[in-house]
């Protein structure tokens, strides 16, 4: 029997450093005969319009006729299209490791809310082009997917069908995180996700796939090199010690899922070794706390051996600030206290209605733990600006501003070839994707230099054919040809 034809669609992440989407069809038949068509990843763009705008077109080929969705990780440009997926037709098996399950279930309940509030807030404002703008997916969407999910372990062979066998194995990103192993036919592909650096502060370390024939790599940080750890944090020890000194606040944006976990165990080690003052640490974000449940879960055996609970909850007095009731209370709170909210670059949540009251005050301070992107509160902040505009108001910026960079769980690109690296044998190819474009090609010229492989920046919408050896034509499959 002749070796069925198995191509790679690149449908998103690719010009990009959002929307992950691939798109692998196996074995095309006779016309009107699809082949089987499994997604990995099913992610929302994000950033600049011409990438947003992709979101609202039609998907490039009949949700209905993809019969799987296999997922690296729960972070929203790789889980955040699921829903839309379904709301146009998908109704297969979305297969993910129990805490992306989980993580996932949070993000995407999370995303259906607010795609209802925008275009409540468009259809009111009315400065949509549409009469009555409607959501990319709403709670229903959501709900009808979270039913789809098949949650798989670790480091074991899944049979998914067809002759089509997957395998998860540790990533080190997020919880949940994992580079996934496909093969099918006589050809392999690895997909990377997004990794984490060698080593996590809380979870298990990243492992290594099985070596395959060709390779789809990340590239977000593939241009840059993070500096050596300040395992200390001593800017955010220091920026809290002045700050609790002069009877000010610190508020700290961060993202919700992993950030979050990362600054509550920074904060627990200060606070542990008498570097800052026992003072109480506030998690004000719904999202956030949902999301700390899932990391408290044992049971789930992800967290390092040697990190226990307690190592990020385990301050003096630690308050989760569940409902808005309690997140408007702090506002009549002046005592000394540090308050983590969403979100991470300043450009909604929780998080505003704290910096409109503290950033006039010059005895607080605002500590920014990740990447700014350009255009957002977040970099506005960071790089000096005087006055903010937050609900329509602009406020002063008095309070001081700190940054530590400490908190990146990417890998940067010493890191993601050190990965590669471990794959153990050289690939046909490798697909260097999710960065942006400069960043993408920087890299796949490092891959090309320091491991002679073959790289290449793939693009959007670009299709190639995943048969190892086969540029001979009469090595090709007939429907290759015939294609």
């Amino acid at each position: 029997m002749a070796q069925r034809r198995v191509t790679l669609t690149f449908l998103g992440a690719a010009g990009t450093v959002t929307g992950s989407k691939y798109l692998l069809t196996i074995g095309r038949g006779a016309a009107g005969d699809p082949g089987r068509r499994v997604l990995v990843d099913a992610g929302v763009f994000q950033g600049e319009k011409q990438w947003r705008l992709r979101n609202w077109e039609e998907f490039p080929v009949d949700p209905a006729t993809v019969s799987d969705v296999v997922l690296t990780h729960a972070h929203n440009d790789h889980v955040g299209y699921l829903p839309a997926l379904v709301r146009q037709g998908f109704s297969g098996t979305v297969w993910a490791t129990e805490g992306t399950r989980r993580l996932a279930e949070i993000v995407l309940r999370d995303a259906g809310k607010l795609q209802e509030e925008a275009a409540e807030d468009a259809r009111r404002g009315g400065w949509s082009k549409h009469e009555d703008p409607k959501p990319l997916y709403d709670v229903h969407d959501v709900e009808e997917t979270l039913p789809l999910f098949r949650p798989v372990e670790f480091d074991e062979d899944v049979d998914l069908g067809e002759g089509l066998v997957a395998r998860w194995v540790r990533a080190g990103h997020i919880l949940g995180s994992a580079s996934v192993r496909l093969e099918v036919e006589s050809t392999s592909v690895v997909f990377s996700g997004d990794l984490g650096r060698h080593d996590h502060p809380l979870l298990k370390a990243r492992g290594t796939p099985p070596a395959a024939d060709y390779v789809v790599c990340e590239s977000t940080y593939g241009d840059r090199e993070h500096p050596e750890p300040d395992v200390e944090h001593e800017p955010m020890a220091e920026a809290i010690g002045r700050t609790l000194a002069r009877g000010g606040l610190v508020v700290i944006p961060a993202f919700a899922v992993d950030r979050t976990q990362l600054v509550l165990k920074v904060l627990v080690d200060l606070m542990r070794s008498g570097r800052i003052p026992e003072v109480p640490v506030v998690v004000d974000s719904p999202m956030a706390l949902k999301a700390l449940d899932v990391y408290r879960d044992a049971s789930l055996g992800e967290l390092r051996d040697d990190v226990d609970v307690d190592d990020f909850t385990g301050m003096p007095e630690l308050i989760e600030a569940a409902t808005s009731q309690e997140s408007r209370a702090l506002n009549k709170r002046f005592d000394p206290m540090i308050i983590v909210a969403s979100s991470g670059m300043v450009e909604g949540g929780r998080v505003l209605h704290h910096l409109a009251r503290l950033l006039p005050d010059e005895r607080n301070t605002v500590i920014l733990t990740g990447y700014q992107a350009a255009g957002t509160r977040g970099r506005s902040i960071e790089e000096g600006a005087r006055s903010l505009k937050i609900n329509g108001h602009y406020i002063r910026i008095r309070a001081e501003v700190v940054r530590d960079e400490e908190f990146s769980v990417h890998g940067d690109a010493s890191d993601l070839l050190d990965w590669l690296r471990a794959l153990g044998e050289e690939p046909e190819t490798v697909f260097v994707t999710h960065g942006e474009k400069d960043v993408a090609h920087h890299f796949a010229g490092r891959i090309a230099e320091e491991l002679d492989w073959n790289a290449v920046v793939p693009r959007y919408g670009e299709v190639v054919s995943l048969i190892p050896g086969a540029a001979d034509p009469d090595d090709l499959p007939p429907d290759v040809l015939d294609g």
